[in-house]
């Protein structure tokens, strides 16, 4: 996926993302930072993170247990509750209508080659490329120049 994402559009589909990850296994924070990366989501930190988790965690859509760990402090391991699992299959289902209208509407969206003139906009100012002249109306054959 493309490194340039807007932040709003991340904001609004991570929790439901956060869910899918772990809807399999559970996870402890980082390892869930690099499974969404490994997923797409390159530039994921924790601390984008974090928060996400915390708010599905008040809600009760994910619990956690904490397992202690040789190499350092303990791990807090998220899970999926059975509630998470529910709003899980209820935002998949609302993405997907999402997608297929945004798809439908997106689909009719002529791309840039399909116009029948784009001005380049690279020449001087008054040249034959300039959209203050080249989109100028032409007069009817016959009529008043």
């Amino acid at each position: 996926m493309a490194d340039a994402r807007d932040p709003q559009l991340l904001k609004g589909v991570l929790p439901m993302l956060v869910l899918a990850a772990l809807a399999h296994e559970e996870a402890y924070g980082y390892a869930l930072v690099v499974r969404l990366r490994e997923a797409g989501l390159d530039e994921l930190s924790t601390g984008t993170l974090y928060p996400v988790l915390s708010r599905l965690e008040r809600e009760g859509l994910v619990t956690s247990r904490l397992v202690p760990s040789a190499s350092g402090p303990a791990r807090k391991y998220h899970r999926l509750s059975a509630p998470g699992a529910l709003a899980l299959a209820e935002r998949r289902d609302a993405w997907r209508d999402l997608v297929r209208t945004s798809e439908g509407l997106l689909a009719r969206v002529p791309g840039p080659d399909t116009y029948p003139y784009v001005p380049d906009r690279s020449g001087p100012p008054g040249g034959p490329d300039d959209p203050g002249t080249a989109l100028a109306p032409v007069p009817a054959p016959g009529g008043p120049r």
